[in-house]
């Protein structure tokens, strides 16, 4: 008997099982992490249409069998459990998913663009329960190791950031633990960023390390007593409870955040701002429209009475009319009224924005809207200016099934199949 036609986890689980492969392997194809595909699988990680695609076409899955997310009555997996593949056809498969593989690891040549080399870091499921030993360090020599670290996410370069964060994370752990009074503050200050940007690494790769970051993070910057990391902290908690479906809960917990920091008071205005824009966009991934569109528009009065910036440093935050723009399209994409957020993409100036990492996401944004627009020019451009901007996002696990999705749609788009390539949505 085939899996229930909601049990779309079952119908990956089957497949993988019907090829023969670990869940390494998928993982691997796809860029996602081996917990992140085990939570598919078991119905415990949402995913949208475009990572079933990418998931069905390395499953070898028909994909109009995830349209929808769900199985149809008669699922493909009934097949392969009835009709065993013979040796022949198991290995000329085995044979495409390895080159999928390879696909992901070399295609790095682009053409007009920087290209998108592979983001190589290290496993953050490992890394955060086995820090590497080290001692401590002063506290200046840490903030600025911190600060590089940040300046490599803002700037996208993620494998550099990768590497160094288990010894970063190491030395300021022993730091912290030998440290006493205002030095402790501020050395919990200091882990609570390396933490964050653990946390908001790991998202981008769909890994569980993010929930463990996240809370590490909020522990540490509430032991420091101030306002900025704990705002933060909390704004990457509320993500992972988002990934993990608990939208409700992730709302409650930022809007209660958001409560206690003064909008007027320059060290906190411009945290409790993205703690709204977050909180907004988990009300819309959870189909609560109406909490979503009026935490917009808390945000845009906070914004208009006086755009506003956390004091440079380690926790320098970014709340202006651009990137509340750039929300609200993403969160009419996520509530399915896509149509309500052209006005405000063709408005936008997202060269705005500060960092390449910001501007990538808009442009991100700026794809799914016209993707779920079908407008498969509109989505590819876009995409095309998130690899300017930042290459090895779009080899990111989201933006991969992004392009696949397009991809395999109706339209053909010039230029596309060599992206995908490039970037590793598809093999060479």
């Amino acid at each position: 008997m085939g899996p229930n036609a909601n049990d779309l986890g079952a119908v990956f689980r089957s497949a993988r099982h019907a090829l023969r492969l670990k869940q390494a392997d998928v993982a691997r194809a796809v860029g996602y992490s081996a917990s992140a595909i085990s939570r598919i699988e078991g119905n415990r990680m949402r995913v949208n249409l475009d990572t079933c695609l990418l998931l069905a076409r390395v499953l070898d899955i028909p994909p109009e069998q995830v349209s929808g997310f769900h199985a149809p009555a008669d699922p493909v997996i009934d097949t392969v459990g009835t009709l065993p593949m013979s040796d022949e056809e198991d290995a000329m498969r085995r044979r495409n998913l390895l080159g999928a593989l390879a696909a992901g690891a070399s295609a790095v040549v682009g053409t007009g663009t920087a290209a998108a080399s592979p983001t190589v870091v290290p496993d953050l499921d490992d890394v955060l329960f086995r820090l590497p030993p080290a001692g401590p360090a002063p506290l200046r020599v840490l903030a600025d190791q911190t600060a590089s670290a940040r300046e490599a996410f803002t700037a996208a370069r993620y494998n550099d950031l990768g590497n160094s964060l288990p010894g970063l994370l190491s030395a300021t752990e022993a730091t912290r633990d030998a440290a006493v009074g205002r030095a402790r503050q501020q050395a919990n200050a200091i882990l609570a960023r390396a933490y964050v940007l653990a946390s908001e690494l790991a998202a981008k790769q769909h890994s569980d390390a993010a929930w463990v970051a996240a809370d590490r993070a909020l522990a540490a910057a509430r032991a420091s007593g101030m306002p900025v990391p704990v705002g933060e902290a909390a704004r990457v908690l509320a993500i992972t409870m988002r990934r993990s479906g608990s939208c409700s809960s992730a709302v409650r917990f930022l809007t209660a955040e958001a409560a206690v920091l003064d909008p007027a008071e320059g060290r906190t205005g411009a945290v409790r701002t993205t703690l709204l824009l977050t909180a907004a966009y988990s009300a819309a991934a959870g189909g609560d429209r109406t909490t979503a569109l009026a935490l917009l528009d808390e945000a845009d009065e906070t914004v208009e009475r006086r755009p506003q910036a956390a004091p440079s440093g380690l926790f320098t935050v970014d709340a202006t009319k651009t990137q509340a723009a750039v929300y609200r399209i993403g969160v009419h994409t996520t509530l399915g009224t896509p149509d309500e957020g052209v006005e405000i993409a063709r408005g936008l100036n997202i060269d705005l924005m500060p960092t390449p990492e910001r501007r990538a996401r808009a442009w991100t944004d700026t794809a799914r809207m016209w993707h779920a627009l079908g407008n498969g020019e509109e989505a590819f451009a876009a995409l095309r200016r998130v690899e300017e901007e930042a290459a090895q996002e779009v080899r990111r696990p989201a933006l991969r099934a992004l392009t696949s999705s397009l991809l395999y749609s109706p339209a053909r788009v010039q230029g596309l199949r060599e992206f995908a390539v490039r970037t590793g949505a598809v093999p060479a």
